[in-house]
């Protein structure tokens, strides 16, 4: 992998790639720094210590700290992802947006659409954390909003704006640095949080060895398992007919259909994430009383069997319904049929479809349980806490789990894959050996 950067270094158009992404890098950190106008500080802060590892201190982590000054990218290039998946959704039921994807040069307008959709869902995920932030807090994040209609329209207007500008650094990244943009700008805020959190990991335990020795050793069987699921395919074997035309013979060979084993990455971990808050919002509408207290202790701070079997019980039942559609926007039996393709043993059509379909499922069961147990570490650790060290269960806290959360380490060993890939194709297209030799 060094050697790797080492050779694209010294190539200049490579060199200067490289350049790009991080100069981009370093002005989103800059931009994640500039705060909201009106943020009560002191109420943002008691609210990040005491969701250290909750859904608070989760969004921090993923936005690059952005969170943590309730700055104008506080909520990174998510509102953005989120029409993504609304529009992926919706293609299979809506047969006009299943018309452009087909047509030439419909992608390239569904991904205008995209942008279109992201800024209202900006505008109301903007809405929606001002006020979850101070449901959980108890008392306003940014005093006046909701009242004061001038400061409300200047929030959501800067914090709109803050996500569009994140989003157009990110497509910068894709067209004139390496990588993925999106994926590379939500890496970077990750990283830039670990050291930050890492401390203070260490300053509010009581057993700091224990807890290095527990993090590292997350990290790393982490890394190994996420890398050995996120490379996992099952090949479904495919033969090509044989067309013969005048003297000459056409086609034939064999192929396969790489089906992989986590084909959604952190996708339903987004979508659980975002639905596991609402019984600590809604219970809110309610009278006080001990039923309303114990699920907002639950929901709110993210501890208890209630929270962590919820929130495992949602990844892996998004992962199966994600993958479904998934599988069905592709039509590889329809693609297979034109292209003259078949799967030995199954017909062409329907029943070819129906068998993608029931291998799909049984290799995303893994893939599903994967993230269900990468998404519920910081309970399992939460729970091993409580066993040997008393005094270091959380109670809303950070623990080793939380330092990366599980979403994030996903993000972070991805990205370096795919990214690393992308570096080796250049350098094999300018006759240089690839890194894993």
């Amino acid at each position: 992998m060094f050697e790797a950067f080492r050779n694209a270094w010294h190539l200049p158009d490579l060199r200067n790639k490289l350049l790009i992404t991080g100069l981009i890098l370093v002005i989103y950190q800059f931009g994640a720094h500039v705060p909201v106008v009106g943020v009560n500080k002191a109420a943002l802060e008691s609210l990040l210590n005491s969701q250290a590892g909750g859904l608070v201190g989760t969004l921090n982590l993923l936005s690059g700290g952005a969170v943590r000054n309730f700055s104008v990218m506080a909520m990174g290039v998510y509102p953005y992802i989120t029409a993504q998946i609304i529009f992926q959704l919706l293609i299979p039921l809506i047969p006009r947006l299943e018309a452009i994807q087909r047509e030439p040069g419909g992608q390239e307008k569904l991904n205008r659409y995209t942008y279109f959709l992201a800024i209202p869902m900006a505008v109301l995920q903007a809405i929606a954390q001002v006020n979850i932030f101070g449901t959980l807090s108890g008392e306003a994040i940014i005093p006046g909003f909701g009242t004061d209609l001038l400061l409300t329209i200047s929030v959501i207007v800067t914090m709109t704006a803050g996500t569009m500008f994140a989003i157009w650094l990110g497509e910068l990244i894709t067209e004139q640095g390496i990588g993925n943009g999106l994926s590379i700008i939500i890496f970077s805020g990750i990283v830039a949080q670990v050291p930050s959190n890492f401390a203070q990991l260490l300053n509010s335990t009581t057993q700091p060895i224990y807890n290095v020795i527990l993090f590292l050793a997350i990290v790393l069987i982490s890394a190994v398992v996420i890398v050995y699921i996120y490379d996992g395919v099952r090949r479904i074997p495919v033969q090509y007919g044989k067309r013969v035309r005048g003297r000459k013979q056409y086609g034939g060979g064999t192929t396969h259909i790489p089906l992989k084993v986590n084909a959604v990455g952190m996708i339903p971990l987004i979508f659980a994430q975002s639905i596991i808050t609402f019984p600590a919002i809604i219970v809110n509408l309610f009278p006080d009383g001990p039923v309303r207290q114990q699920i907002t202790t639950s929901f709110g701070n993210q501890q208890g069997l209630a929270y962590w079997g919820t929130f495992f019980l949602l990844v892996v039942g998004f992962t199966f319904i994600y993958t479904d559609i998934m599988v069905t926007q592709q039509n590889l039996s329809e693609n297979l049929q034109r292209q003259g393709g078949f799967i030995p043993g199954i017909r062409p059509g329907k029943r070819t479809q129906e068998y993608i379909q029931r291998v799909t499922r049984r290799i995303t069961f893994v893939g599903a349980l994967f993230l269900g147990v990468i998404a519920v570490v910081p309970g399992l650790v939460d729970l091993l806490n409580r066993v040997i060290f008393t005094t270091e269960a959380t109670t809303g806290g950070m623990n080793a789990a939380q330092v990366i959360a599980g979403s994030g380490m996903i993000i972070v060993v991805g990205v370096v894959i795919d990214t690393m890939r992308q570096i080796e194709a250049q350098l094999v297209m300018r006759n240089y050996e690839g890194f894993m030799s």
